[in-house]
């Protein structure tokens, strides 16, 4: 990396660098234009592509339509002979000299922790060939003073005065004022509750295409509403006749944790207050806690302008090297080497590019430089959709699997973007649109990755300009034309007041039923009507996380106490009939991972951390029958079992406790590994090796809860919850777990061994000779004598015909008699086994072996 003072002082010498920082309403973005307008070329860097659009439509009423460019990521307007370019940070054009002027708008977001090495890199890079300046707050001045020797600092007061107007109920916020909100629920929930009382409200949010916003403005501008419900997207320069901003809260989600807003943050929003001469105030709704309210500390800092300076800015390596991936991503890890810089915290470009780099698939796909290159690029694509990186970074894989060998075709470009050229559905779904087009507009602005770019890019435009005039109609019909839903008469004209309680499991607002609370799951009314749904979500968002909290309290008292009403069923956890925790792949079976549901997010960390180690608890005591194969599952990692007995272990593991003995690999068990067997309580029988503790119900009913079996006949649910009969009737679809299948009926495993017991102890009392076997006690257990038959033939037993009768001859029929003839395997070419359900596991010894 270059030595950044030394590359400051020489563009300091080769042209004039101002920096113009003050609070908001100082003009300085007034300023940018006047200067950007005076020069013969220029351009202005801005953060949102929403003010870029703004200065856009300003220029070009001075300088015509033809002379100046909008370029953002996801719009480019281009016209041949532009000479003055409106920006955002990020396809701002960075070319030393090319242009006679430059200014970086809001350059204090270089300490941001997703965008600030973009807008650092602008500070240090981006020069006019006559004229540079920066934008932003006065906390910038050391650090542009520490990075750009002989820059020209230039403070500029505030035009009018800013003062804090306390806590104020919605009820009475006064005309031509902006409520901030930090979510769209709360936007939304605001702006319903505006629609009752004060006739609707304007809704202004970042994830709002230029359209929408500039026609939900206009409705605010034009006053045919007197509010504005926001979220803090209007803090970045959006010019707006605000007399009065209230906050609907002091904290916001800012990628990472939920956190309180710095005082720069807080004057970045209220400074939106008071326009030019006129005076501003600022406030919070009243109805919220403590914590919702200003502090001294923070008034004084806001009114007076008074804010810790910057002592770091984040700061990337702009120009990393290509020659391998590896590279890539050292040279973008790689810190500063000034000390008023820091390397910037992970960008989502960054992770998405370190998790396509971890696929082989991938990597081999990126070899040379130029494909290195061309692969960043792709992995730059904006995230508009808010998906996180991994489900971004797939997109991005199926990306590069279409452009790595060329360009996007023109008809799979207008077949994506025509899937979503449909006006339909609420907001929530528009807005997911927009976002999405707005992916496919930004791929068709660059030109080496679409054929028939400008074509493609103009449809994508039509269709966001559609799918906006949607969305505005949407906002506007709901917030504004539609008549207050119930539950808002019921709150009168004080929304202040709104109380959320929760009774057994109605969740309640100010006493009316508008859903239930099951498990940590709230399940709106279903006789509620369609449209007041979302406004019932939001009315109940704002306390469930306390109602969930306690929720979790009580439960955990519950677990303790041992009576929690805790199931474990297929897959999860589950409490009044809904799943809050599911069983994610351990070890083994027997050591599943607990991971709590989505619906459990809302609930405070602490609390669920609790939650969480007191449910883990619980499935720990919850497993105990299944003890004798955890046993087993130790032994089976034992170097001193041997690869035989190993092999019959992990088969024993895998099935449950219970294998077929034929194909098992008993035969190459030698006489210590039969003991080491044995203490495992393991039952070597006739027909199967099983574990008698694993017949039992209970055991059932958790193995099958571990490794649910899609193809368990009907029949399995009762016999592993209730009891297990010694026999059943041949059910469709294969045996369940702990029978045998014997002609048409089930025969329970350990009672088909005693039966067979017994006959091998009448066949040692007569030697070789033929013997007679009572069959009561197998008809006792509820066995046909035809099963008992079959059972003795299954384990070697042959009948012998009865003698037949002369014709002189009577008396009762003689029973049928009985010899052991096991089949025995040749030793010269021992047979394989017969096919079974268990032929694998002699397969798994030999590869143990």
């Amino acid at each position: 990396m270059a030595d950044l003072r030394t590359a400051g002082a020489r563009d300091a010498g080769s042209s004039r660098i101002r920096a113009v920082l003050g609070p908001t309403n100082t003009g300085k973005t007034h300023l940018a234009i006047e200067r950007l307008c005076a020069h013969s070329s220029g351009a202005i860097g801005f953060p949102l592509r929403l003010l870029a659009r703004e200065v856009y439509d300003r220029v070009c009423a001075i300088k015509g339509p033809n002379q100046v460019a909008l370029i953002t990521g996801e719009e480019r307007i281009e016209p041949k002979d532009a000479r003055w370019l409106l920006c955002t940070a990020e396809a701002m054009p960075v070319v030393q000299d090319r242009l006679a002027f430059v200014a970086i708008d809001e350059a204090q977001l270089s300490a941001d922790r997703e965008r600030g090495h973009v807008f650092t890199d602008r500070l240090l890079h981006a020069r006019g060939r006559e004229e540079t300046m920066i934008l932003g707050s006065s906390t910038l001045e050391p650090m542009v003073k520490a990075l750009i020797p002989r820059v020209e600092v230039e403070t500029r007061p505030r035009f009018s005065t800013l003062r804090h107007a306390g806590a104020r109920k919605l009820s009475r916020i006064p005309p031509r004022s902006a409520i901030v909100a930090f979510s769209a629920e709360q936007v939304y929930a605001t702006a319903e509750m505006l629609r009752r009382f004060r006739g609707g409200a304007a809704v202004v949010m970042g994830a709002l295409s230029p359209q929408t916003r500039n026609a939900q403005v206009e409705l605010y501008q034009s006053g045919e509403v007197d509010y504005l419900v926001a979220t803090d997207a209007i803090g970045m320069g959006l010019n707006l006749d605000v007399e009065h901003v209230a906050f609907a809260g002091l904290s916001k989600f800012d990628g990472l944790r939920q956190r309180r807003l710095t005082t720069a943050e807080m004057a970045q929003i209220a400074g939106r207050a008071g326009r030019h001469q006129k005076d501003g105030t600022f406030g919070t709704l009243a109805g919220g806690n403590h914590a919702s309210e200003f502090s001294d500390e923070e008034v004084y800092a806001i009114e007076e302008h008074r804010f810790p300076p910057l002592t770091k800015l984040f700061w990337r390596e702009p120009e990393p090297r290509f020659d391998s991936l590896g590279t890539l991503i050292v040279d973008l890890e790689a810190p500063p080497r000034t000390p008023e810089l820091a390397a910037a915290p992970e960008a989502i470009d960054l992770a998405v590019l370190k998790l396509l780099a971890d696929d082989a698939q991938v990597a081999a796909s990126v070899r040379t430089p130029g494909m290195v290159r061309r692969f960043w690029e792709v992995c730059r694509l904006p995230d508009f959709r808010s998906q996180g990186p991994e489900m971004h970074a797939r997109f991005v894989s199926r990306l590069w699997q279409d452009l790595r060998d060329g360009e996007l075709g023109a008809d799979y470009m207008a077949q994506q973007i025509a899937q979503l050229d449909v006006t339909g559905g609420d907001i929530d779904t528009l807005q997911g649109r927009i976002a999405a087009i707005r992916t496919w507009a930004y791929i068709a602005q660059r030109p080496d990755w679409v054929l028939a770019r400008d074509e493609m890019a103009a449809r994508a435009r039509a269709v966001e300009a559609r799918l906006s005039d949607a969305l505005h109609g949407k906002l506007t019909e709901r917030f504004i034309n539609r008549r207050t839903a119930v539950l808002m008469r019921k709150l009168g004209t004080d929304a202040g007041l709104l109380s959320v309680r929760l009774e057994d499991e109605e969740v309640l607002v100010e006493g009316e039923h508008i859903g239930s609370l099951r498990g940590f799951t709230f399940q709106v009314d279903p006789n509620a009507r369609l449209s007041d749904r979302k406004l019932l979500l939001a009315a109940a968002e704002r306390h469930l996380p306390g109602l969930l909290e306690r929720r979790a309290a009580d439960l955990v008292a519950a677990v303790h106490q041992g009576a929690a009403g805790l199931k474990l069923e297929a897959g999860g956890v589950t409490l009044d009939g809904e799943r809050i925790a599911r069983l994610a792949p351990g070890r083994s079976p027997l050591t599943p991972q607990l991971q709590l549901e989505r619906t459990l997010d809302m609930v405070p960390a602490p609390a669920r951390k609790e939650l969480l180690a007191v449910l883990e608890q619980w499935l720990a005591a919850s497993l105990a029958p299944l003890e004798p194969l955890r046993r087993i599952a130790e032994a089976s990692r034992s170097s001193e079992a041997g690869p035989e007995l190993r092999a019959l272990l992990i088969a024993l593991v895998d099935t449950g406790g219970m294998v077929d003995r034929a194909g098992s690999g008993l035969e190459h068990l030698d006489k210590d590994q039969r003991v080491r067997l044995s203490r495992l309580a393991v039952k070597v029988g006739t027909l199967d090796i099983f574990v008698p503790a694993m017949l039992r119900p209970d055991a059932i009913r958790l193995w099958r809860a571990l490794v649910p079996d899609k193809q368990a006949p009907a029949s399995e649910s009762h016999s592993a919850t209730d009891t297990m009969p010694p026999a059943l009737p041949m059910p469709r679809g294969g045996a369940p777990r702990g029978y045998r299948p014997v002609g048409k009926q089930l025969v329970r495993l350990d009672l088909a061994e005693k039966l067979l017991r017994e006959a091998h102890q009448v066949r040692s009392l007569t030697g070789r000779r033929p013997f007679v076997l009572d069959a009561a006690k197998a008809i006792s257990m509820g066995l046909t004598l035809a099963t008992f038959e079959r059972l003795l033939r299954l384990a070697g037993f042959q009948p012998i015909g009865a003698r037949v009768l002369g014709p002189e001859m009577h008396g009762p029929v003689a029973p049928t008699r009985w010899r052991w003839r096991p089949t025995r395997p040749s030793r010269e070419a021992p047979s394989a086994p017969a096919p079974s359900r268990n032929s694998a596991f002699a397969a798994l010894s030999d590869l143990v072996r």
